[in-house]
C-alpha cells in the first residue's frame, strides 16, 4: 500500500471515529436529557394529579360533613328512631340532597350498614354497605361505586351523624372522569389516562381519556398487568405503529382504595417524536460531517502525501541511481524540516561517496599498476637472467678462446632466440588481455561450443606424457541463445586448461549444460585438489596465479567474457573435493536483434 493511501486511510479512520464518538456522546447526552425531561414531565403530571385529587377530596369531605349536619339527615335520624319508620318517604332524600353540592354519589346508611337512601341507584335501598364496617377514614379515598350501567371509580368520603341513639353514615363522592383529568395542565403532546380496575377486563372502555384519542388499548395490557401484579409504578415505551415517531413513553402509577386494593392506574404518556427527530437530525449531521471530513481528509492527505512522498520518491530514485553507479546524483532541498534535512544529508553522503570513489579509483589504479609492474618484472626477470648469462658467456669465449667461439656462439644464439620468444609470448598474453574484443552476438548453441572445446583437448587429455583424464559431457536440451561463439570457446578453453592443470595425476573432467527460465548454465568440474577460502577469494583477480609460469590472466579473461555477455560466474570448491565453475548466461535475445540492426545499417 502506498504512503498516500495509508495517509488517506489514517485520516479517514480518524475522522470517522471522531465523528462516531461525538455522535455517540451527543446521542447519549441527548437521550439522558430527554429521559430527564420525561421524568420531570411525569413528576409534574403526578404532582398535579395529586394536588387535584387532594383539592377535590377536601371538597368532597367538606360537602359530606355539611350534609351529615344538615336538617335532612336530622329528620332521617328522627324517623328511624321511631318504632315503625316510613322508609319510603326517604327513597329520594339522597338524590335531592346531592343536587345541592353537586355530588355524583350520595348514600345514607344506618349503623348496621343498611342503605337507607341512594342518589345514584335508588334500588339499592335495603342493601348492605361494607364501607361503614371498615371504619371512617380521615380524608377522601378512592371507592368503587356500583351503578345500573356498571361500576364507576369515585373520590369518596364518609361522615357520621349521631341523632339520638341512632347513627347515620353519609357516604358521598364525585366521579373520576374526563372532567377530573381535564383540569390537569399537560405539556404539548403529553396526555393522562386513567384505567379503572373495576371489572377485571382490560379494554378501551376501562380507560378514561379526556382527549378521546386512545386506540389499540391492547398495547397497554402488558404494562397494566405488570402494575397489577407488582403493585408498583412502572414504565415502558409503547410502539403504537410501525413508525418509530409514533412511539410513546408511558409511566403507570397505581391508585389504591380504602383497603389498599388496586382500583385504578394513572397513565402519563410522553411522546418520543421530538427525541427521535432530534436523533435523526444528529445522525444526518454526523453523516454529513463524516462525508465532509473524509473529503477534507482526501484533500489534505493528497497534499500532505505530495509534500512528504515527493521528496521521499526523489530520494528513492536517487538511491537507485547511486546503486547503479551514479555517485554524482543530487536531490533538491525544498524545505528546512526533517525531509529537507534528510535530502541535505543524502547530498552530503553522495558528495563524500564521490570523493571516496575518486580516491578509491585512484588507489586501485595505483595498486593495479603496481601489481602489473610487479608481475611484468617477475615475468621478464626469468628470461632476462639467461639472456645476461648467455651474453656474458659469449664475451668470455671471444676473449679466452677465439678458436671455439663459433661453437659457443651457435649454442648461445639458440638460447637467446628461445628466451626472446618467451618474452614475446609474455608480452603477447598481456597485450591480448588488454585488447579483449566486445562480443559479436549471433545465435549460439552452447552444446556445440562445449563439444568443440572437449574435442580440442581430447588428444591432450589422453596423451601418454601425463596421467589420462576422462572427459564426461552431460548436455541438456537447450534453446539457442545470443552470444559470441568464439569468445565463449576461449572462456571454456581456459576453464578446461585450469581443470587439467589441477589434475596432474589424472582424474575426471565433467562439463554439464542445462537451461531454466531463459538462463543457460554451463558447469565445468574437476576432481583435483580443490581450493581453500583465501584462494577462492582471489581467484578472479588479474595476475593472481598459483602456477610457476602462469600469468594469472586466464580466469580474469573468463570473467570478462561472461560479464560482457551479461552473465555471472561462480566457483564451488573445497580442499581435496575438486572444483566446479558455474557460468550462468541470459538469453540476450534483445542484443541479438540490436546486433542484426547494426549489421543491416552497416
Amino acid at each position: 500500500m502506498s504512503f498516500h493511501r495509508k495517509l488517506l486511510l489514517l485520516f479517514s479512520l480518524t475522522v470517522f471515529f471522531s465523528v462516531a464518538a461525538v455522535t455517540v456522546i451527543v446521542s447519549s447526552v441527548t437521550r439522558e436529557a430527554f429521559k430527564h425531561s420525561e421524568d420531570e414531565q411525569t413528576s409534574v403530571l403526578v404532582s398535579q394529579f395529586q394536588r387535584e385529587f387532594n383539592r377535590r377530596g377536601d371538597e368532597v369531605v367538606r360537602d359530606v360533613r355539611v350534609i351529615s349536619s344538615s336538617d335532612a339527615v336530622a329528620q332521617l335520624g328522627l324517623a328511624i328512631n321511631q318504632d315503625a319508620p316510613d322508609y319510603a318517604s326517604f327513597l329520594n332524600l339522597a338524590k335531592n340532597t346531592a343536587s345541592g353540592p353537586q355530588l355524583d354519589f350520595l348514600e345514607f346508611v344506618d349503623s348496621q350498614g343498611t342503605i337507607l337512601s341512594s342518589a345514584q341507584w335508588p334500588a339499592k335501598f335495603g342493601y348492605k354497605e361494607t364501607a361503614v364496617a371498615r371504619g371512617i377514614p380521615q380524608g377522601a379515598f378512592l371507592r368503587q361505586e356500583d351503578l345500573p350501567d356498571g361500576p364507576a371509580l369515585a373520590l369518596a368520603a364518609i361522615s357520621k351523624a349521631q341523632v339520638g341513639e341512632r347513627s347515620i353514615y353519609v357516604i358521598g363522592g364525585r366521579r373520576l372522569d374526563k372532567n377530573f383529568l381535564s383540569w390537569l395542565d399537560l405539556q404539548s403532546g403529553s396526555r393522562a389516562l386513567l384505567f379503572e380496575n373495576l371489572g377485571g377486563v382490560i379494554n378501551a372502555q376501562a380507560f378514561i381519556d379526556p382527549a378521546g384519542r386512545l386506540q389499540h388499548a391492547e398495547f397497554l395490557t402488558p404494562l397494566i398487568e405488570q402494575v397489577k401484579r407488582d403493585g408498583q409504578q412502572s414504565q415502558t415505551v409503547i410502539h403504537w405503529t410501525s413508525n418509530p415517531l409514533d412511539d410513546e413513553a408511558v409511566h403507570a402509577f397505581p391508585l389504591a382504595g380504602q383497603d389498599n386494593q388496586l382500583l385504578g392506574i394513572l397513565l402519563a404518556g410522553t411522546p418520543r417524536r421530538p427525541y427521535l427527530e432530534l436523533q435523526r437530525h444528529f445522525a444526518w449531521a454526523a453523516i454529513l460531517a463524516a462525508v465532509a471530513g473524509i473529503l477534507l481528509a482526501l484533500l489534505f492527505s493528497r497534499r500532505i502525501a505530495q509534500r512528504v512522498t515527493q521528496p521521499v520518491e526523489e530520494l528513492a530514485v536517487a538511491a537507485r541511481e547511486v546503486s547503479q553507479g551514479r555517485w554524482d546524483v543530487r536531490v533538491p532541498v525544498n524545505s528546512g524540516d526533517e525531509l529537507g534535512q534528510l535530502a541535505d544529508a543524502f547530498n552530503r553522503m553522495t558528495t563524500e561517496l564521490t570523493a571516496q570513489q575518486t580516491q578509491l579509483i585512484q588507489s586501485e589504479r595505483v595498486a593495479a599498476w603496481r601489481e602489473l609492474a610487479r608481475r611484468l618484472a617477475h615475468e621478464l626477470k626469468n628470461p632476462l637472467f639467461p639472456l645476461q648469462l648467455t651474453v656474458e658467456n659469449l664475451v668470455r669465449a671471444r676473449e679466452r678462446n677465439p678458436e671455439q667461439f663459433d661453437e659457443v656462439f651457435h649454442e648461445s644464439s639458440s638460447t637467446l632466440l628461445a628466451e626472446i620468444a618467451n618474452l614475446k609470448a609474455i608480452v603477447s598474453r598481456f597485450s591480448e588481455f588488454s585488447r579483449m574484443p566486445q562480443p559479436q552476438f549471433q545465435k549460439v548453441d552452447i552444446n556445440d561450443v562445449v563439444r568443440n572445446v572437449a574435442r580440442l583437448f581430447q588428444a591432450q587429455m589422453q596423451s601418454g606424457e601425463s596421467e589420462p583424464i576422462e572427459c564426461k559431457l552431460e548436455l541438456g536440451e537447450l534453446e539457442p541463445m545470443a552470444g559470441d561463439a568464439e569468445l565463449l570457446h576461449r572462456a571454456l578453453s581456459n576453464l578446461v586448461l585450469n581443470a587439467m592443470d589441477a589434475m596432474p595425476e589424472g582424474g575426471t573432467l565433467t562439463m554439464k549444460t542445462n537451461q531454466s527460465a531463459g538462463v543457460t548454465t554451463v558447469e565445468v568440474s574437476d576432481t583435483g585438489a580443490g581450493l581453500n577460502a583465501e584462494e577462492r577469494t582471489h581467484l578472479f583477480t588479474p595476475y593472481y596465479t598459483k602456477k610457476v609460469r602462469g600469468t594469472g590472466l586466464g580466469l580474469a579473461i573468463v570473467q570478462s567474457v561472461v560479464s560482457d555477455h551479461g552473465g555471472k560466474i561462480s566457483v564451488q570448491s573445497e580442499p581435496s573435493h575438486g572444483t566446479s565453475f558455474v557460468i550462468e548466461l541470459p538469453a540476450n535475445i534483445d542484443k541479438l536483434v540490436a546486433s542484426s540492426h547494426q549489421t543491416v545499417e552497416s
